[in-house]
């Protein structure tokens, strides 16, 4: 039977539906894919040095919706048009501040590390009112975010947060290179100053990750080889973000090993 005139063809419904759910996960989801490793890279390293916990499980909840909700406040300020971005406010805050609350709750010694994120908050905050997030110093706020964590997940679990301290200086070291690096791949291609500083942060990551355990050495060896010889390449970003994925999950092998 031949069609109307007129009448839609027969695929452009289910056609449309992968287009509407593309919209809304880029409507939920921001577009930081490096981000991802930061965010999971210090939460497993502290369950593997500390052990696994329940409370953990409400905690890594709250951790993601937490950065999701941040993440919007923070597009919310830069814009100055907060109403653009109230779904996404309401749909994280209800599922971050439940989840954050019973950690709480159980234990309340977590609250112990809210001051410093408030300071660190504070200052993504202020480059995102200054459209400057890209800023190294707003990166590295970031990070020390990140990789406080660690302590989180040790306080949550009952265990002594200097028993983490080890780990926490491990994936400090890494993630503060990873940012250096990756300007000199994407933002900073080509710049000759970034690219000394990388290297030479990467130098005395090195040496701290040697005496703070020998066998860190090798994992930091190869990320001063990839710091030092691959800006000269022109990589794609997702190649880029790739490679530290591989990285990220070398880092999180050697430090199980060793803890």
């Amino acid at each position: 039977m031949s069609a109307q005139p007129g009448a839609a063809p027969a695929t452009s419904a289910p056609a449309a539906r992968p287009t509407n759910r593309r919209r809304m996960v880029r409507r939920y989801l921001p577009p930081q894919h490096g981000a991802w490793a930061m965010l999971l890279l210090p939460f497993l390293v502290g369950v593997a040095v500390v052990g696994p916990r329940w409370l953990q499980l409400p905690l890594f909840g709250a951790w993601l919706a937490g950065y999701l909700l941040s993440y919007y406040v923070f597009q919310a300020i830069k814009s100055r048009r907060p109403r653009r971005f109230r779904a996404q406010l309401w749909v994280y805050a209800l599922i971050a501040m439940p989840l954050a609350l019973a950690v709480v709750v159980v234990r309340p010694a977590a609250l112990w590390y809210a001051p410093a994120y408030a300071v660190l908050l504070a200052v993504n905050a202020w480059y995102a009112w200054r459209r400057r997030e890209r800023a190294l110093l707003n990166d590295l706020a970031s990070v020390v975010q990140s990789c406080l964590l660690i302590f989180v997940v040790a306080t949550v679990a009952g265990v002594s947060p200097e028993q983490v301290v080890p780990a926490f200086v491990a994936v400090l070291l890494y993630l503060v290179g990873t940012v250096c690096y990756v300007k000199t791949m994407i933002r900073e291609r080509g710049s000759a100053a970034y690219l000394r500083l990388s290297i030479s942060y990467h130098l005395v990551a090195l040496v701290a990750a040697t005496l703070l355990d020998v066998l860190l050495a090798p994992i930091f060896l190869v990320l001063l080889i990839r710091a030092w010889l691959l800006p000269g390449r022109r990589l794609r970003p997702a190649q880029v973000g790739a490679i530290e994925i591989v990285s990220s999950v070398l880092v999180f092998i050697t430090l199980v090993l060793i803890s």
